[in-house]
Order: structure tokens, then C-alpha cells, then sequence
């Protein structure tokens, strides 16, 4: 059994946990210790018992309450050498718990086997992960500007994706951001938009996936409806009706989401 449950997802801080009863991982801490430590209470898990963060790459919104977290609970920090040593220029001491590694590596942390891959984004070396226990895998993959081949191989087998829906492109296009914003996002180091993200749930699921949450919505540039209707159609084509074939939801921006088991 592998459980879910994003903490808050979106522009303005992410953070979710991955547990099998027995090991609890953090992926990201991009919002503040104190909401961290009382979404862990509120899903039953002691913030004294968080086996490790994951973190996908060194921008605010990923790592925000990590300075904190480390420097009350000792807890190991897993992330790749480039972020690593990103990391390790603003938060103080963060070697004495950072376990670097290399995009592609596999590793255990407690009863949960970790794999690694890199993600085209506009950080240092920013990662992936495929976690899996008893069998079941669930990946999270957000914050890229294409699908790459490694990413469509960490994702590989996996039963619950949680993927970026960023945005959706006229509405980035027309909106009010500067040039450069908007040349960043849509960029190839960049975000990916609702039918980018849909194609990669729909590779999921041809390949078995059977819950998807859809993750790193633009606030300004996207809804959650927006983001479920242009995923859900994707899927509907491919003879994957949502609710009847596949589960697809969307992960709220500054709260905790529901539980996923699979």
C-alpha cells in the first residue's frame, strides 16, 4: 500500500507526502514549517517521525519552509548535487543532513525504493521522483518544460501520477505578464501547459495508471476546471473516461488535498 497527499500545490508553495504506514516522505517544502507540521498532524503522521524530504529543485516555492524544518527536526534531505549546492548556499548547516545523489539514481529510504530522473527545468539540476512500496508506485512529476525520454521512463508503470497542468496557453499569451515571464514559462525550461500535461497523463494511463492529480496550476493563467476539462478530454479519446476508467482531480493550491491509496 502507497498513500498521497499533496500539503499545497501551486505558484505560491508545494509540498506533499508519501507514506506506506511505516516511512514518510516529504516531496518538496515550499510552504512553512508550521503548515507542514500541521498538515502532518492532520494526516495523522507525527512530524518526529518524517523519514526524509525529497526535493525537486531549489526555487522559492519548493523549498520556502526547509530552513526551518531542518533546523528543528534533523530530518535527511535527499536532492541532486546541483540543487544541493544551491541549497547549501542559503541554509546554514544543511550538509550535516543533505544526501546528494544523480538524476537517475536509485536508492531506498526506509521501506520506500526512490527513483530519481531529471527534469527539464530552469534550475540547476532539477529532479523527478518515482516512489514505490509493496509493489505500487506513484510519481511526481511537475515543474518541467517538456516531456523528455527520462521522464517518460521514470513515470513508467507508475499507479498514481501527480503531474503539472501549469497553464493554459491563450490565457498566458493574452494575460498580463511581461514578455519575459511569459517567454520563460512557455518555454523549454519552463512549465508545461494543460495539453502538454495531458499528453503525459495520457501516457500514464495507456501504460496503467489509474489515478491522476493534477498539480502546479497557475493561479493567474489557469482553473482548476480549466485544467480537468482539457485533461479529461485528452483521456475520453483515448477510451479512458475520468470516473469510470481513471480517477482525475485536481490538488488544491493552498490546502491539504484528499488521501489517494494505491
Amino acid at each position: 500500500m502507497l498513500q498521497l497527499c499533496t500539503l499545497a500545490s501551486g505558484s505560491s508553495g508545494n509540498s506533499l507526502l508519501v507514506s506506506d504506514g511505516t516511512t514518510h516522505i516529504l516531496v518538496d517544502a515550499g510552504i512553512s514549517c508550521r503548515r507542514i507540521t500541521t498538515a502532518l498532524k492532520g494526516l495523522g503522521v507525527d512530524p518526529a517521525d518524517l523519514s526524509a524530504v525529497l526535493i525537486t529543485h531549489e526555487h522559492t516555492d519548493h523549498i520556502s519552509g526547509l530552513t526551518t524544518l531542518t533546523k528543528q527536526r534533523r530530518v535527511p534531505v535527499y536532492a541532486s548535487r546541483g540543487t544541493g549546492r544551491q541549497l547549501c548556499y542559503r541554509i546554514a548547516f544543511l550538509e550535516e543532513v543533505l544526501h546528494p545523489f544523480t538524476p537517475g539514481d536509485h536508492f531506498s529510504i526506509g521501506s520506500i525504493d526512490v527513483e530519481s530522473f531529471p527534469t527539464p527545468h530552469d534550475a540547476a539540476e532539477s529532479t523527478g521522483y518515482a516512489l514505490s512500496a509493496g509493489g505500487r508506485k506513484a510519481a511526481v512529476v511537475t515543474d518541467l518544460g517538456h516531456v523528455t525520454a527520462a521522464v517518460e521512463a521514470g513515470i513508467r508503470g507508475t499507479n498514481l501520477l501527480v503531474a503539472e497542468a501549469n497553464h493554459d496557453v491563450e490565457w498566458l499569451r493574452s494575460g498580463p505578464y511581461p514578455y519575459f515571464l511569459k517567454d520563460r514559462i512557455l518555454g523549454e525550461r519552463g512549465h508545461l501547459s494543460n495539453e502538454a500535461g495531458a499528453a503525459l497523463v495520457c501516457s500514464a494511463v495507456a501504460a496503467g495508471a489509474s489515478t491522476v492529480v493534477l498539480a502546479h496550476l497557475s493561479h493567474e493563467n489557469n482553473t482548476p476546471e480549466r485544467a480537468r476539462q482539457v485533461v479529461g478530454a485528452s483521456l475520453t479519446r483515448m477510451g479512458a473516461v475520468p470516473g469510470r476508467d481513471v480517477l482525475l482531480e485536481v490538488a488544491p493550491r493552498s490546502e491539504p488535498g484528499r488521501r489517494y491509496t494505491v
